[in-house]
């Protein structure tokens, strides 16, 4: 087994704990990952932003912001340099920093990453892949959550038009999609 298969084992691993939260466990596993992929491919290799990406998020789970947002800046950086600042990885990591800022109610951070993501899939993805409903959500529930339902109402109606079109009706993302717009509604209806 080779270095970089070990650090996708652990890292697989640590995923696995994480999604059953079960953050001390999986905090050295993504660690270790990490150490080895640092090592082994360099410090701006994708695989390095990938595994500085999971630990990131291990962090944001536990409301550890502090530790998660330089792993989030760092793996961000790497994308953008190394795969160029239009690539669907940066948007992705993108998404990412913007939903950590969102998370602690600081919008006026995550709106112009939730914005430069949605551009990055519209041009790379196209305007009907589902990774750019995914980007017209985040941005929709940001505006949602700040009252601003009037800028959120037709992202979200585009973001359902597209999902269901590439994932159809029953997908889970599909579902997401459409129970936050539904929700939507209804405060849209209490409001009149």
């Amino acid at each position: 087994m080779t270095f970089d298969e070990a650090a996708f084992l652990l890292n697989q691993a640590a995923y696995y704990l994480d999604d059953h939260a079960q953050y001390e466990q999986a905090e050295p596993l993504y660690e270790r990952a990490l150490a080895i992929q640092e090592e082994v491919l360099g410090p701006k290799h994708p695989d390095t932003a990938l595994s500085l990406n999971n630990l990131a998020y291990l962090y944001r789970e536990q409301g550890k912001y502090e530790e998660a947002e330089p792993l989030y800046k760092r793996a961000l950086a790497i994308w953008e340099e190394v795969l160029g600042p239009k690539h669907p990885d940066t948007a992705l990591s993108l998404n990412n920093l913007a939903a950590f800022y969102d998370d602690q109610g600081k919008y006026e951070q995550a709106e112009p990453l939730y914005e430069r993501a949605l551009v990055i899939c519209e041009e790379v993805l196209g305007p009907k892949h589902p990774d750019t409903a995914g980007s017209l959500n985040n941005l929709a529930y940001l505006y949602d959550t700040q009252g601003k339902y009037e800028q959120a109402e037709p992202l979200y109606q585009r973001a359902l038009a597209i999902i269901e079109e590439a994932l159809g009706p029953n997908h889970p993302k599909t579902i997401v999609v459409r129970q936050n717009y539904e929700d939507l509604l209804q405060k849209l209806q209490r409001g009149k």
